[in-house]
């Protein structure tokens, strides 16, 4: 009776839980009501005293549309201390974050009067909400359909008006990208802004664009803003290419007040692909994958250690994947492709070895009959496997293991793939399925299928030091009635915690996940 009491009181309290194997505890927040069925989260961000500031954009309408903003402020005790809702219809949300006690929301709006694309920040304190906006760029142009167009495998470079904005992982600035396109003029230029919105530089690209367009995917800004390092995809405009060969060459952009220079990486045989930049010790690490073809299949791990300030390769490093590796994917087929690599994330270790994770990711699309009788385009996003990687100081492979993983969404991303969080040398990736269980192949070939009940599960899988794989289901979907946004974390690493959303229809809750 007394196990009985402490538990039901366990469950007032937050219910705090502890996987059996792993150092994890978790604490689910109160459920709330919420008045918003439909909505997307955009942002969530530390607000500096153990809080956290979520925000979500909301639908209504018999045909939903975009109505505004809703803003939750959480204490650390994952208690909702205040909500605020921004009306905002116009313009296209890009980016949020929260700096000097000031929210900060990014949009792209098309001006009609003007004919031009305009990018506005709205900001405002949090106690209490108060927004202001100040205009940040212009750029006159017709509408297109998509301006902040961006796949990973085919960019639209025809006539119009692309753009970009991409933060470091420090969120201490920003650089929007933009290109124009009509007849002879062609154009494309980059502007850091600090996070408290000053610029700091401008580039004129446009002389780097007469044979390539390029697409921009990473960046890495200096601590003093006086260097930027962009990772991108440069599309070459005038070869002709078969069907499966690559199109494209990744390349290091480094700008300085002074100019800009590029770094190519591909060697004959060898071909990079998803890469993204870290700095380490006064170095620039660039790491992600190779082939030893011009197609899209993917063969190894690739390392380039870049000199900074003489933007030279001083290490170039190409591991081709281990058997460990194939095996986890594969089985026994050898003779399978790996391809649709996409980045995640990557850290630094204290003793300089480097672990960073990737996804099987893809877009498939077809064509079904709606309810009227017509026919409609239905794009479905694959969110498949984990693959997990771990390279000494001299970017030599330590081990690489594959975790297989097989999920598709057609709308809201932000409940399937996964998250991950390193510590102690070991990586904990969260996923969130509707299946009790992995299937187990043999050994430690296990694979996590989708499932098919609205309740969820969440389960952890630890890479240790030496690349061992283990799992534990660490909250019970009969515990957890609302499913996780397992993709849409607020991560703290030096802590060793890891906040999740979670929402159904009209209830929502925070879910706090601790590894000591």
């Amino acid at each position: 009776m007394l196990k009985k009491i402490l538990l039901f009181g366990l469950l007032c309290l937050g219910i705090l839980g502890r996987a059996q194997e792993y150092p994890i505890d978790y604490t689910f927040g109160e459920k709330y009501n919420d008045r918003y069925k439909y909505s997307n989260l955009l942002a969530i961000e530390d607000d500096g005293k153990g809080g956290s500031i979520l925000v979500r954009a909301y639908y209504t309408g018999l045909i939903l549309k975009p109505k505004g903003y809703l803003i939750e402020h959480y204490d650390e005790n994952l208690q909702l201390i205040s909500e605020y809702n921004y009306k905002l219809k116009d313009g296209e949300f890009v980016d949020g974050y929260f700096r000097n006690g000031q929210l900060y929301l990014l949009f792209l709006d098309y001006n009609i009067e003007a004919e031009a694309y305009e990018y506005w920040v709205h900001r405002s304190p949090i106690e209490p909400f108060s927004f202001t906006s100040e205009k940040l760029l212009s750029f006159v142009s017709a509408p297109v359909r998509q301006p902040l167009d961006k796949n990973y495998y085919n960019r639209n470079f025809n006539s119009g008006f692309t753009t970009t904005v991409l933060f470091p992982e420090n969120r201490n600035s920003f650089i929007i990208s933009t290109h124009y396109k009509k007849g002879k003029n062609n154009r494309h230029e980059i502007y850091l802004f600090s996070s408290n919105l000053k610029q700091v530089m401008y580039q004129d690209f446009s002389s780097e664009i007469e044979e390539k367009n390029y697409a921009f995917e990473r960046v890495e800004v200096s601590n003093d803003l006086s260097r930027v390092f962009i990772i991108g995809k440069a599309y070459f405009k005038k070869r002709r290419f078969t069907a499966l060969e690559r199109k494209f060459q990744y390349e290091l952009i480094r700008l300085t007040p002074s100019g800009i220079t590029n770094l190519t990486f591909d060697s004959e045989g060898k071909y990079s692909e998803s890469l993204t930049p870290l700095f380490n010790q006064g170095n620039l690490i660039c790491v992600g994958f190779y082939a030893d073809r011009k197609d899209n299949r993917y063969n190894g791990l690739a390392y380039f250690r870049v000199d900074p300030s003489s933007m030279e390769i001083e290490v170039k490093k190409y591991n081709p994947f281990t058997e460990q590796f194939m095996y986890d994917k594969f089985g026994q087929e050898y003779d399978k492709e790996i391809q649709n690599l996409v980045f995640k994330s990557a850290v630094v270790t204290p003793d300089n070895h480097i672990l960073f994770n990737a996804e099987e990711y893809f877009v498939t699309q077809s064509v079904q009959a709606n309810s009227s009788g017509g026919r409609i385009r239905v794009e479905r996003y694959h969110h498949n496997d984990i693959v997990s990687a771990k390279l000494d100081p001299d970017g030599n492979t330590v081990w690489a293991r594959n975790i297989n993983k097989s999920e598709v969404t057609q709308g809201d991303g932000a409940y399937t793939s996964y998250s991950a969080l390193t510590r102690d040398g070991k990586t904990y990736f969260f996923i969130s399925t509707a299946a009790d269980n992995p299937q187990v192949l043999n050994k430690e070939r296990i694979i996590f299928k989708q499932g098919l009940s609205r309740n969820r599960n969440v389960f952890v899988i630890q890479l240790d030091e030496l690349g061992q794989m283990s799992y534990e289901k660490i909250i019970d979907s009969k515990d957890a009635r609302l499913p996780l946004m397992v993709s849409s974390p607020l991560i703290d690493a030096p802590e060793g915690k890891i906040l999740f959303y979670a929402k159904r229809g009209t209830k929502k809750q925070l879910v706090n996940v601790a590894i000591h």
